[in-house]
């Protein structure tokens, strides 16, 4: 029989960055996340920090996790306190050593870092309030310690600079979909407004169209904006914003996409000169091309497939960046089934895929792990719902129906992809491995499929989303006889451990077992009223207000329900976690007990809003597998 062991021998690579024949990356092979270099082509990895410094998930961090800045020798590294997210800008040789603080005059806050205008020593700061709902916004000189305040906002902001360090594109986020536009310059105070309505503009029951704009870069000449967003297809695409002509957004035309299925386009980067970096999110795999944007004609077209056929086909791309220098780009690509890998991507056509690493599942035959099928279907008022099916591999040789895990992601507005390197992967596998099916959707809400789908569960967690998931349980999987849905579990993190805990107690009759991972569970006092304070204008926006709709959230929270759970319980906290705090799983357990459920919890306390060091991993895949085997009889 497998152990988790064997999954968790295949080590992450993420964030890679080339640079001079040399690869950077960030990678667990210490058993806990830490920054490596390595030579082009592969070789034994270095590590560049000390062994007891741990860096947080690339991808949940919400900025950059290093940068490499060449003309100052040294690494900027983003390092927080065993996942407490007060994130610190540090900077260290580039060839490796001791963090000093890159910026020690800004401490009251957490600091999410991004890489500021190409060849420069610059750097973005968005320093987060620990006691107050604001955020500022700064621009570093990594050489000198000197900082310009950009922006100051109660809302989320960032900014895109072009090549010069001259010139801003700034974005102000209310909630998904809903963004406005400044241009800054360097040596004027006054921001440009160029697109949408400041919320402190905005009138009581103000209207906006929603823009949907996620990724912004300079056209070549540097006369106007380049702008993923929503407004002339739901599901992305390419417009045009002209710095004369504010509030005027034209259409871009796109040629040369080779994939077909469901998805959205996801992001924008620029290269050089007038080629671009295109990002699809199909069906929940990546395909990335290069393109060639014409300002005279507003057209885009795709040259070259970097990512999605071939090699590097039905997985996702957990980093991409590009080398100016070398022409050549390096990321970090995994599947469902098999480990991340980093790879380069070469060649005039694009067509040179080298891979530097050779990370590997130790004692599982690959035949033996679960590729996942489509499950998609539709719902109870006709919206189609995303979906895959991880069923154990026929050669395990189990008999009959299998028993069921549903595994609901986080978010709310994020997705389940067939990404080895995300915490869940690993976990199916193991459950499939141990003759467990693993029913993954990405419900209403969920990102991936268009900016209206993604907003239909804004201000109604669990409403549609939670019938979603009703639909699916009674209605689509007892059709499948490969199931029997009479064995099911449920199991979820963050917002999915919210509606882990609110279908355990709302439909009880569904389930033999749960399992919580650091969810919401009374979406007043214990969720936002714990939050940060910058948080709360965003969530007071997206989910609800703790006053104005106090009636609505008690009735969304599962705290209400409480006496109605029948299945046993168990829960999973991080101690450190400062977006559902220990106190609020706590709480959870000691009001079932108190109501004589079955209920036992499981905190790590050097672990945040994840579970990401080895030795904390083994014990918690263990603990899930083992108490879903225990209730479901596989």
């Amino acid at each position: 029989m497998a152990n988790i062991e064997s999954l968790l021998s295949a080590r992450h690579f993420l964030a890679p960055q080339l640079w001079d024949n040399r690869i950077y990356f960030v990678s667990n092979l210490s058993g806990h996340y830490s920054l490596y270099a390595m030579d082009y082509g592969g070789s034994v990895p270095e590590p560049l920090l000390p062994p007891g410094i741990a860096l947080q998930n690339p991808e949940l961090i919400g900025g950059t996790s290093f940068w490499v800045y060449p003309k100052l020798g040294k690494i900027m590294v983003s390092i927080d306190n065993d996942g407490d997210e007060k994130y610190r800008p540090m900077l260290i040789p580039i060839l490796g050593g001791l963090p000093e603080p890159a910026f020690p005059q800004l401490e009251d806050a957490r600091l999410f870092s991004a890489p500021g205008a190409r060849d420069t020593n610059q750097v973005l700061i968005l320093a987060s309030a620990l006691h107050e709902a604001m955020t500022t916004l700064y621009l570093g000189d990594l050489g000198t310690g000197e900082l310009e305040t950009l922006f100051k906002s109660k809302w989320g902001s960032g900014i895109t600079l072009n090549e010069s360090g001259t010139m801003g594109a700034l974005v102000e986020g209310y909630t998904t979909g809903d963004e406005v536009i400044y241009l800054w310059r360097k040596g004027h105070e006054d921001l440009r407004l160029l697109y949408g309505t400041p919320m402190s503009e905005r009138a009581p029951g103000h209207e906006v169209v929603l823009s949907g704009i996620n990724a912004i870069e300079f056209s070549p000449s540097e006369h106007g904006l380049l702008l993923t967003n929503s407004l002339v297809d739901d599901t992305y695409g390419i417009s045009y914003l002209d710095l004369e002509k504010p509030g005027e957004i034209s259409p871009v035309g796109i040629s040369g996409v080779k994939h077909a299925g469901a998805g959205e386009l996801s992001t924008l980067a620029y290269l050089k000169d007038d080629h671009y970096l295109v990002t699809y999110n199909i069906d929940g795999v990546s395909w990335i091309y290069e393109g060639v944007f014409n300002e005279d004609e507003m057209h885009v077209k795709l040259e070259h497939v970097v990512c999605g056929d071939g090699e590097l086909s039905n997985g996702v791309v957990n980093a991409i960046n590009y080398d100016k220098e070398s022409d050549r780009f390096v990321l970090s690509f995994s599947t469902a089934a098999s480990p991340t890998q980093i790879y380069t991507v070469e060649g005039k056509d694009r067509g040179k895929v080298v891979m530097h690493t050779r990370e590997r599942i130790l004692g599982i035959p690959h035949s033996r792990l679960s590729e996942g099928e489509d499950a998609s279907f539709t719902s109870h008022d006709g919206l189609r719902i995303s979906a895959r099916l991880y069923l154990p591999a026929d050669e395990l040789g189990f008999d009959g129906p299998r028993p069921l895990v549903y595994y609901i992601h986080g978010g709310s507005q994020s997705q389940e992809r067939p990404d080895f390197a995300w915490f869940s992967m690993p976990l199916i596998q193991f459950l499939t491995l141990n003759g467990v099916a693993v029913f993954v959707p990405n419900v209403r809400g969920s990102t991936g499929y268009g900016l209206s789908y993604t907003k239909r569960v804004d201000r109604d967690w669990g409403g549609q989303d939670r019938l979603d998931h009703v639909y699916a349980m009674t209605e689509v999987l007892p059709r499948d006889k490969r199931l029997d849905v009479s064995r099911a579990g449920v199991i979820g993190r963050s917002y999915g451990g919210y509606m882990t805990l609110t279908l355990a107690m709302r439909h009880p009759e569904l389930w033999k077992a749960a399992v919580d991972m650091f969810g919401p569970y009374d979406l007043i006092s214990a969720f936002l009223e714990r939050i940060p304070e910058p948080w709360k204008p965003y969530f007071y926006e997206s989910l609800g207000h703790p006053v104005k709709d106090r009636d609505f959230l008690m009735e969304r929270s599962p705290s209400t329900y409480m006496k109605d759970l029948q299945a046993p319980m168990l829960v999973i906290q991080g101690a450190n976690d400062p977006r559902v705090v220990e106190a609020e799983s706590r709480l959870v357990v000691k009001n079932l007990q108190e109501a004589g459920k079955e209920v036992d919890i499981l905190v790590f306390e050097n672990e945040g809003h994840d579970v990401i060091k080895y030795e904390n991993k083994v014990k918690c895949y263990n603990a899930i597998t083992d108490f879903f085997k225990g209730h479901l009889r596989p």
